[in-house]
């Protein structure tokens, strides 16, 4: 029965062999020279994937030398059948206009039941151990895990959703592109919240919104550094930098204007702000007076605005350091008193905007 199915597959005669293998099914299911013959039929139909699961477990079922010997084979041809079909995808992903430039792949997290599929996804497309992909993919938090030509990493994203990980992607040009504004002080909450703000060139002017035109809110901490001196090696002194405290910043997502309000504790104009009785009423000086009212403004915020408020940058930010200092310089949109520049704000920008462009509505019920 296998030669009559060998030589029906080589003569391309796919429907032939099908009825050949059904009647083998009925007649002897146990056969390995069926399960053998079964991967060859998926070969032929090119459905590798399919033909690659058939000779892999006859590889864990089967004491046939002669058949294990053909599954191998079998195995080695669909693995290069595949690497020739991702060589040959991958060099048209870069062929297209806008491939080279610098972006960014982030993987989400993963839970629960389709944890498992997405580890063996990751692994496919990574072409990785099972265990190496379990412990990249992440569980908690957003995970930045390529930088690159976009061509690349579009195509690798696209066939990691195809394997059910959930990922995104995006140019550093896309992201650069998208306006912050530096939120100085809030003059009303009600009938209409109107904010005094800053564009990136410094200029200054107001901007009137609804609440419910928030769709989505991240915020993140960032670490102030101060030079502090310390006894080294020897009993000498040496001068380093430490975290002393944090910033919080807070990103109001607004979708419908396609910008970003950015609210930041340490300047926001407390003393000119607008009150909100009940909740909120400006302070009137000292850091401390600061500390307490950013909570009440924060308190404020969380009552009006829907959605819930995204607090897992850190998570984030850890796994973003690593590749900060390859990337085109992304600004911050910040002004905080240091000594240098921290990773952790571009880390936050970078942050803030991929949860941005990866926005997806909230579905209506009915």
């Amino acid at each position: 029965m296998y030669d009559l199915v060998s030589a029906a597959l080589q003569a391309q005669q796919l429907s032939q062999a099908a009825q050949l293998i059904k009647q083998w099914q009925r007649e002897k299911p146990e056969d390995p020279w069926l399960a053998l013959a079964l991967g060859q039929y998926w070969e032929a139909k090119d459905e590798v994937e399919r033909a690659q699961t058939t000779y892999t477990k006859l590889l864990q079922t089967t004491a046939n030398t002669k058949v294990l010997s053909q599954a191998r084979e079998g195995i080695k041809r669909v693995r290069d059948h595949l690497a020739r079909q991702r060589e040959h995808s991958l060099n048209q992903a870069k062929a297209q206009p806008g491939s080279e430039i610098a972006g960014v792949l982030v993987l989400q997290p993963v839970v629960g039941d389709a944890r498992q599929a997405a580890v063996q996804g990751l692994a496919q497309v990574m072409q990785m151990d099972a265990y190496t992909a379990r412990t990249r993919l992440p569980s908690q938090y957003w995970r930045l895990y390529r930088t690159g030509a976009m061509g690349e990493l579009r195509y690798m994203g696209e066939q990691l959703r195809q394997q059910r990980v959930p990922c995104v992607w995006s140019s550093i040009q896309d992201i650069k592109a998208l306006p912050v504004f530096r939120v100085q002080t809030i003059q009303s909450f009600a009938p209409q919240v109107t904010v005094l703000c800053q564009n990136a060139s410094g200029q200054r002017g107001t901007l009137q919104l609804q609440w419910s035109e928030i769709s989505q809110w991240v915020s993140g901490l960032l670490p102030i550094y101060e030079s502090v001196v310390d006894l080294g090696p020897w009993g000498k002194l040496k001068r380093k930098e430490t975290t002393q405290d944090y910033a919080e910043v807070l990103d109001w997502h607004l979708h419908g204007r396609g910008c970003v309000l950015r609210f930041c504790d340490r300047t926001y104009r407390y003393r000119e702000s607008a009150s909100l009785p009940g909740l909120w009423e400006p302070p009137t000086d000292g850091p401390l007076i600061a500390a307490t009212a950013w909570k009440a403004l924060k308190a404020a915020f969380e009552q009006a605005i829907v959605p819930s408020l995204h607090r897992d940058f850190t998570g984030f930010g850890e796994s973003a350091l690593d590749f900060i200092d390859l990337l085109p310089e992304i600004p911050p949109y910040l002004e905080l008193s240091r000594s240098a520049a921290s990773p952790w704000d571009a880390a936050f920008q970078l942050y803030s905007v991929l949860r941005f462009l990866a926005y997806a509505p909230p579905r209506k019920s009915g």
